[in-house]
């Protein structure tokens, strides 16, 4: 009996010591959004769901977000390890902390140009950028195309423009309710919210950066130094069941947001199936993403990105672009070819 008694006593500390060993060998990493769980969030809450972070070893939590300079300053104050933001703010933090010990890397392209827009009801009169001239423009302080707006501005000629600030909820119903002539945003955000305010799509005039001269990446992952240094291949393991995930909701957009709406159970499943889906149209399956290579990015776009930025966001140093970017941990080639071919 006794000798039972041990055996049973030595396998039970055996098994609790392998299961320690596994708990172990699993890294937390914890992820901040740019934003609210909506339906681009399916790209990170996908793999979570599936379990490919798991299957790489790594226990991941997605936060949401308020705002890319928020995830950038959360990445870089250590409370995060990777994040999700505008790329145009992790150059600003860049240029505008120049000492700052722990300053956040882009280490993967998501949206290769950039979600920004300027939107005006038809009924405005405003048809081109040129009509935004003396007109007054509405956006939060710290919208990433409103911050980026000068560089549309030059790109097109356009006059002087009155600005307008408001908290993000209020945005499209001012815009709606004719207290601003036009505003900026993400188009797959402020599109679908105005038409949530019962106005058709139709009725919108929709100027997209991209299509008015304005090369701008969007968001990246980023990701802290810390990380890079002291757990490079969690990072790259990281990247790598992301893609796996992103392949998925790209496939099939509508059962991705299966894995939001378990997130947040009040979003309006309709409506964020749409968003996604413009999101994966607009800017992450987009023609310069798939000449790219989705994740990548062009050294001489990303260049004159960094300087078109240090111009309109005046910051207090140039930005270098060599700094704020890492491409080192993405998958291979082959892992990265999951952009689907436009349809004809």
């Amino acid at each position: 009996m006794k000798k039972r008694h041990l055996l049973k006593t030595t396998a039970a500390l055996l098994a609790a010591c392998t299961f320690g060993f596994a708990q172990a060998q699993t890294t937390p990493l914890k992820f901040q959004l740019d934003w609210r769980f909506e339906g681009p969030a399916a790209f990170f809450l996908t793999p979570v769901a599936k379990g490919y972070f798991k299957d790489a070893k790594l226990d991941v939590t997605v936060d949401a977000g308020n705002g890319s300079g928020g995830a950038v300053t959360r990445v870089a104050s250590g409370t995060y390890d990777v994040g999700f933001a505008d790329l145009a703010a992790l150059m600003e933090f860049h240029a505008n902390n120049p000492d700052a010990p722990n300053k956040p890397v882009a280490v993967m392209m998501v949206y290769n140009n950039t979600p920004a827009s300027v939107m005006a009801l038809k009924k405005s009169g405003i048809k081109t950028p040129a009509d935004l001239a003396g007109k007054k423009l509405g956006a939060p302080v710290f919208d990433a195309g409103r911050r980026a707006f000068p560089i549309f501005q030059v790109a097109n000629n356009i006059g002087n423009v009155n600005w307008t600030a408001m908290d993000p909820p209020l945005r499209e119903t001012m815009l709606v309710r004719g207290d601003v002539d036009a505003i900026t945003g993400f188009t797959f955000t402020s599109l679908l919210n105005i038409e949530a305010r019962g106005v058709k799509a139709a009725d919108v005039v929709v100027m997209q950066y991209p299509d008015f001269g304005v090369k701008l990446y969007g968001n990246a992952i980023i990701a802290s130094p810390k990380l890079i240094k002291e757990n490079p291949a969690a990072l790259k393991a990281f990247l790598a069941a992301f893609t796996k995930g992103a392949k998925d909701v790209i496939a099939n957009p509508a059962a991705a947001i299966g894995d939001v709406k378990a997130r947040d159970g009040i979003i309006n499943v309709e409506l964020e199936t749409r968003r996604l889906q413009l999101a994966i149209d607009t800017v992450i399956n987009s023609p310069s993403a798939r000449e790219e290579g989705f994740g990548q990015i062009r050294g001489p776009r990303l260049s004159l990105m960094a300087s078109q930025v240090s111009d309109a966001f005046n910051t207090k140093t140039r930005v270098k672009a060599d700094d704020i970017w890492n491409g080192s941990f993405l998958p291979t080639a082959k892992e990265l070819d999951i952009l689907p071919k436009p349809k004809k």
